[in-house]
């Protein structure tokens, strides 16, 4: 507190040294300044009380205000904005990993709603709603000239009800319309699965549920494979993942890193900026890691994709990310509302801003449309065209002495699960690129 006083001190006093010859000009602007805000704000309650008075209809004054003040917000960025009550408790309860809803991350552009990424499971998700899909409108009114906050609340209603949103989609020629049931969404943050030998983390959101779900995961993962031995790496899956807290990215992100920075926070005042460290400890103990990321991967899930990519502890695989690199800060406000700001912009290790760039691959893998055609007579072939004749198919071949029965098997074992991998392919083509990277590593790696 002293050191805050004795540097304001200091500038009052080097400004009385300066003031004999331009005292007179700035005083005479900073007077000119607020006059020209106090006008203002004499123009807005101008035009408050008259609409109070002459308005056609009688109007909410509470609801008046509270549509200037969104307005004054969502006027600076897409992500600046205005919650009333509800809408602050519907955030907190999000957060917390819990909500009612639809099921997607949403942000605004060209005057309609834009998909960031619908969430694993969910209502949208299951309706096949995709990146990139232009909502014009909900139950047949269109959104165009709505706020952000305003669509959002369109789209909110009860537990078990219909919803009919109509969708523009790059490659579809004309507008359709998606029949969606309203759910509470469950969010699990963090899904883990083995594929062969390789251990799949998809962490869907960054909520108070993501570092321990991402702790849970690799735990899980390490006593179904027979211990971290017998891992050959992660996959970090962040695709369609939308972000959330930032603390939760931090996490996530020192859990694979043992030093050096995450990520550093520059707002308009030096003293709001920040910069966040790694601590000693490796979830992972080392072994290599490969990122998934797509157009839907956005904010949080971009930082964890920075500090991982600008610290070589991993491969960063898929397409561009969002490329939302600002931070909202959430200002409770009398009225039990509260105010989302952008207070800073956020950089990765390196010192690079991703804000409308977004972060891009080391490997760039596009995810190919899957012919939902393309069944029966035809997967036979393929799987037939497969089936190879070997010399042990032959009939009186002699057998291989070089290996004992419990090696044969262990092999056997080893190639099944190369197999049942690479059927991944058609299920998911990308993930199947990330886990054959490992498996390439893994081959070429120094033995113990």
């Amino acid at each position: 507190m002293k050191k805050i006083i004795i540097a304001a001190l200091c500038g009052t006093i080097a400004g009385g040294l300066l003031t004999t010859q331009v005292a007179g000009p700035l005083i005479a602007q900073d007077s000119t300044k607020n006059a020209s805000v106090y006008e203002q704000l004499d123009l807005f309650g101008d035009i408050f009380e008259r609409i109070r008075a002459q308005y056609v209809e009688e109007v909410d004054s509470k609801k008046l205000v509270e549509a200037a003040i969104n307005g004054m917000l969502t006027s600076l960025d897409p992500h600046s904005s205005y919650l009333d009550a509800k809408a602050f408790d519907d955030m907190n309860t999000q957060t917390r990993g819990e909500f009612g809803g639809l099921g997607i991350e949403v942000t605004m552009e060209e005057g309609y709603i834009k998909v960031v990424s619908p969430m694993d499971g969910t209502p949208a998700d299951k309706a096949g709603i995709k990146t990139g899909d232009f909502i014009t409108a909900v139950n047949g009114e269109n959104v165009q000239g709505l706020t952000l906050d305003e669509a959002v609340d369109k789209m909110r209603g009860p537990i078990g009800s219909e919803i009919v949103i109509t969708v523009v989609r790059e490659g579809v020629a004309e507008p359709f319309d998606v029949s969606i049931i309203r759910d509470t969404i469950k969010l699990v943050a963090v899904k883990s699965r083995l594929v062969g030998s390789t251990g799949v983390l998809r962490i869907t959101t960054f909520n108070d549920q993501t570092y321990p779900g991402v702790e849970e995961g690799i735990k899980k993962l390490v006593e179904e494979a027979g211990g971290m031995d017998k891992i050959n790496g992660f996959v970090i899956d962040l695709r369609n993942n939308p972000g959330g807290l930032l603390t939760q990215a931090i996490l996530t992100s020192d859990a694979f890193l043992e030093e050096g920075e995450i990520v550093s926070t520059r707002g308009r005042n030096p003293g709001d900026s920040s910069r966040e460290n790694a601590t000693p400890g490796d979830l992972a103990q080392g072994k290599p890691i490969v990122v998934l990321i797509n157009g839907g991967s956005a904010s949080a899930s971009e930082i964890v994709t920075g500090a991982l990519q600008d610290h070589r502890r991993a491969i960063v695989v898929g397409t561009k990310s969002f490329g939302k690199g600002s931070v909202q800060t959430l200002i409770p406000l009398k009225g039990e509302g509260a105010m989302r700001l952008t207070t800073a912009r956020y950089y990765t290790p390196s010192g690079r801003s991703i804000q409308s760039l977004g972060v891009m691959p080391d490997i760039v893998v596009n995810q190919p449309v899957v012919d939902p055609n393309a069944t029966g007579t035809e997967t036979q072939a393929a799987e037939e065209a497969t089936k190879q004749r070997t010399e042990a198919s032959l009939r009186g071949a002699i057998t291989n002495d070089s290996m004992t029965e419990d090696e044969k098997k262990q092999l056997e074992d080893e190639r099944a699960r190369t197999e049942e991998a690479a059927k991944l392919r058609d299920e998911d083509y990308q993930l199947a690129y990330a886990v054959d990277i490992l498996r390439g590593l893994n081959a070429v790696a120094p033995k113990p």
